[in-house]
């Protein structure tokens, strides 16, 4: 009898970290459909503040991550729609962020960013457009 609760709670247990699993592989892909709508390739990101930097959009980490950079972190999708996701990550001994990227077009976004990067907060928002070229 003793076994046979071990057991039930085991494959309970081990229900849940597959749903667990699957929800936030669910998240990840579907973000991914919201930032495939982005032309790929080099992009200028203008500050509100009037600095600038290029970009090289490969990927959706390109401008979920901005301040972390291409550092493995975890994200989850907090919401999304057609044109807007918003994403939280955590940098495992690096901080944390949460991004909101709306795409106007596939050539214009607005990306607003915050969270906590070597210890230090920031907080940014961006205007970015396709710029002529390629990444190289």
């Amino acid at each position: 009898m003793l076994f046979r609760r071990m057991m039930c709670a085991a494959l309970a247990g081990a229900s849940l970290l597959m749903v667990g699993d699957g929800s936030a592989v669910a998240h990840r892909a579907a973000t991914q459909s919201v930032l495939t709508q982005i032309e790929r390739g080099q992009w200028l990101l203008k500050e509100r503040l009037g600095t600038e930097r290029k970009v090289c959009f490969t990927n959706p980490n390109s401008f979920i991550q901005i301040a972390h950079g291409p550092a493995p972190c975890e994200q989850f999708v907090v919401s999304q729609d057609t044109h807007q996701a918003t994403v939280v990550y955590t940098c495992t001994g690096r901080g944390k962020g949460r991004t909101t990227v709306t795409v106007e077009t596939p050539r214009l976004v607005r990306i607003e960013t915050q969270g906590v990067l070597d210890g230090a907060p920031f907080e940014q928002e961006y205007e970015g457009r396709r710029a002529p070229g390629s990444c190289g």
